[in-house]
């Protein structure tokens, strides 16, 4: 199943895919509300920045910088330290050209700054000066609520990230809220991060771990009263036919929501980010 997030007229050079759709596209008429906020195309303003994204993922970190073709990606080292990340990164990003830095951080952000250090992960992430080390800009972001970002189409929307864990955060008509449903559990005890993340997928098989993904998906839009769920995560491939409220994304999501990071209106007030 192939879903197409946007119609060919928002691929606009340089916009990395990641402008809105018209409202009154017919490919989205009545289908769902149209969101508050629009993204320009800068006709004889400020140019589009150049957008270093970077991934934190728990099985690899991807760098990339939409629009162009830098991209890379590099499995996760176990207790990576965020010192570690700039040497891996200084070594592959050699000649790239880039304005601002946006980060897509494995855990809670509070004030645009990792709170704690992740599981698995090494320490200092929570104290370290990414701006200082770069020398330039730099917005970091609850890797989650990045893809969700870069999916929101307005509205209400529930983000569900399939991959090593279970990413999830809400954009309610243009504010972004972090969640963890991956500590929910079920009757058993089980937490849903383990029931659907990549632990699950392999316990049960793609035949289980879809059933378990189908049961749980309406229980999940019930509850948050949304419009529409976003799927993105690596494993987002596996998941088969959907329903029509449900759009399948996968970890591009990450690099058009770095980018919509600097090239819209976005400021973030403690744990949430508001567009506009």
């Amino acid at each position: 199943m192939k879903t197409n997030w946007l119609p060919r007229s928002a691929l606009a050079r340089g916009s990395a895919g990641i402008l809105p759709a018209r409202a009154k596209h017919p490919k989205y008429a009545g289908k769902m509300p149209v969101a508050r906020f629009r993204l320009s195309r800068n006709h004889g303003q400020s140019p589009m920045l150049k957008v270093l994204v970077i991934d934190i993922g728990g099985s690899k970190v991807k760098f990339a910088v939409p629009g162009s073709r830098a991209k890379r990606s590099i499995p996760t080292e176990r207790a990576l330290t965020p010192r570690r990340l700039l040497e891996l990164l200084g070594s592959i990003t050699v000649g790239w050209e880039y304005d601002v830095v946006s980060i897509g951080f494995p855990g809670p952000v509070i004030h645009g700054r990792p709170s704690l250090d992740p599981a698995k992960f090494g320490k200092g992430w929570d104290s370290f000066d990414f701006e200082k080390h770069f020398k330039k800009p730099v917005k970091i972001i609850n890797d989650a609520a990045m893809q969700a970002l870069g999916g929101y189409k307005g509205g209400r929307m529930l983000f569900i990230g399939l991959g090593t864990g279970l990413g999830s955060a809400l954009i309610l008509d243009d504010i972004i809220v972090p969640l963890e449903l991956g500590e929910l559990t079920d009757p058993h005890g089980r937490r849903l991060a383990s029931i659907l993340g990549k632990r699950g997928l392999k316990r049960r098989g793609l035949t289980g771990w879809r059933r378990s993904f189908r049961k749980i998906a309406p229980r999940l839009r019930a509850a948050f009263r949304t419009d529409y769920i976003a799927i993105g995560g690596g494993n987002a491939k596996h998941l088969g036919r959907l329903p029509r409220w449900i759009r399948r994304g996968g970890n591009h999501l990450a690099l058009a929501g770095g980018a919509r990071l600097w090239n819209t209106s976005v400021r973030h007030v403690k744990h949430t980010w508001i567009l506009g």
